[in-house]
């Protein structure tokens, strides 16, 4: 142990006569602790030794009445603990003495707990260094007053430390239990990361892996070794090879055209078609049957050809679309006029023309009354059409069995009105003939249309019929298979659909 002795020889000469009374005080104080030396012992004091010294605060070891001097054991000076364990003052240097704790009072405390610092007004400390503010657990009393009559007051529970208001602190000891003299040991080794990471061989745990079949470059699956086993992300079912071709005809129809998913569909000749059209006849889908289904195709390509839901809701009341139909006296001009029928019932302003004849078939007849129920508007006259453009014009006035109808003056007039009107023009179920400039420049002006409509299987059309597209008249494969084609259907969720050339 160490014994420092405290001497303040300059302090003495400089001390007031009222200074001199407290000196005189504290002395008596400090005779009246030397004689009950071995009662104070282990108490915890609080000495001040004025500005020069400061204050001094420690657990009471030792009293020696001879010499009058006092040590402190774990001082805390101005509350910063001492490089020294034990602290000697002489009894003329202390100006103030204040027993923080008496070991009766404590009760069952170790003797060994360390001196908590208590915070002092600034005007007696003096010129400090800067430190944390110090903790007082308990006020004590003068060391000349009287023994308490009754314990003093017990500090609050720790959880509820009250925060200092004028130095903005905490009174906390529980931060003493968090970095108090545990934590003071340094950590002298760092972790070798290094070194642990190469106690890990990489290599044998994936060669491991692998003769098990669950490495990265060699995966089997465990009831198959021969079977490859995939990652979540990888375990795509393998379905059958796609096969594009589902359509095969017995004969090259001079075309072949592929949808929007790349299945083949060929083209068969005028001849196929209406063997096609007659076996379905005798298999029960009627020709009335038919010219529904048609109708009911190209009505729907029709409205999606004129806007749709954005042309065709109860706010464009007042911006009807019109459409013109033109219409022979043929089974293609039925066709027509059963989609003009449909038109109507959606909202449609139609037009149908259709010239004056003697005689016509009964199906268009039929056609025609329905049309008329519809509340369509029917002319015969070119005269009665509008003149200026209107919103599509549905062409069904070329016939596949009678080409000759083209060199009708009504059939020249219809053309022609059709291609001055500047409307968008849709031809439903086109002849093959007719089409070709070369045979319209002979047999007079033909309608060039936009988009054609075919039924069923499509004809090697033209340039002239635009784009075609294809409708689904619901004929069975059996059906098909009796005129020697092999037919899987590619319309899939649709029942009109795009053909491009292949």
């Amino acid at each position: 142990m160490v014994n420092v002795i405290v001497a303040a020889s300059k302090l003495t000469r400089s001390i007031s006569p009222f200074s001199n009374s407290v000196q005189r005080k504290v002395c008596c104080c400090f005779k009246q602790l030397c004689a009950m030396a071995s009662d104070w012992l282990g108490s915890l004091v609080s000495i001040n030794c004025g500005a020069t010294l400061g204050v001094y605060q420690g657990e009471v070891s030792a009293v020696d009445p001879s010499s009058q001097t006092l040590s402190l054991r774990q001082p805390f000076h101005n509350g910063i603990r001492c490089s020294v364990p034990e602290v000697t003052f002489s009894a003329m240097d202390i100006k103030d003495l204040k027993i923080l704790d008496i070991p009766n009072v404590r009760g069952t405390m170790n003797n060994n707990t360390e001196a908590k610092p208590s915070t002092l007004p600034a005007e007696e400390k003096g010129p400090v260094a800067k430190s944390a503010p110090i903790t007082i657990l308990r006020r004590g009393t003068p060391l000349n007053s009287k023994a308490p009559s009754q314990p003093p007051l017990q500090a609050p529970p720790r959880r509820n430390a009250p925060r200092s208001s004028s130095t903005g602190a905490l009174s906390r000891p529980k931060d003493d239990d968090c970095f108090g003299d545990g934590t003071e040991e340094s950590l002298d080794t760092d972790f070798d990361f290094e070194g642990n990471l190469a106690l890990f061989d990489k290599a044998a745990v994936f060669s491991q892996m692998e003769r098990h079949g669950n490495g990265p470059r060699q995966r089997t699956a465990p009831g198959n070794p021969s079977a490859p086993s995939y990652r979540h992300n990888e375990n795509v079912l393998e379905g059958q090879p796609v096969v594009y071709r589902r359509i095969t005809v017995p004969q090259y129809g001079g075309k072949e055209y592929c949808t929007d998913s790349g299945l083949v569909v060929p083209s068969v000749s005028y001849e196929l078609h209406k063997r096609l059209l007659r076996v379905s006849e005798e298999h029960g889908i009627s020709l009335e049957r038919r010219l529904e289904v048609t109708g009911v195709c190209a009505c729907q390509m029709a409205l999606t050809l004129l806007g749709g839901p954005n042309r065709l809701n109860p706010k464009n009341v007042h911006q009807r679309p019109t459409v013109v139909l033109l219409c022979g006296p043929h089974v293609q001009g039925a066709q027509g006029v059963s989609c003009g029928r449909h038109l109507a019932n959606h909202e449609v302003e139609v037009i149908l023309f259709l010239p004056n004849f003697v005689k016509m078939q009964e199906a268009l007849t039929h056609e025609l009354s329905l049309f008329g129920r519809a509340w369509g508007k029917q002319v015969s006259g070119i005269r009665d059409l509008p003149v200026s453009p209107v919103d599509l014009v549905i062409n069904c006035l070329d016939c596949h069995e009678n080409p000759h109808l083209r060199e009708q003056p009504w059939y020249r007039a219809a053309a022609e009105w059709a291609n001055q009107n500047r409307a968008p023009v849709l031809s439903i179920d086109p002849p093959v003939t007719g089409q070709s400039q070369a045979q319209a420049q002979d047999q007079g002006p033909a309608v060039e249309a936009k988009w054609s409509l075919c039924l069923g299987l499509p004809l090697a059309l033209g340039e002239g019929a635009g784009r075609v597209y294809l409708c689904d008249v619901g004929l069975p494969r059996e059906v098909f298979q009796a005129v020697g084609i092999n037919y899987l259907s590619p319309f899939g969720c649709k029942f009109v659909i795009p053909l491009h050339s292949a």
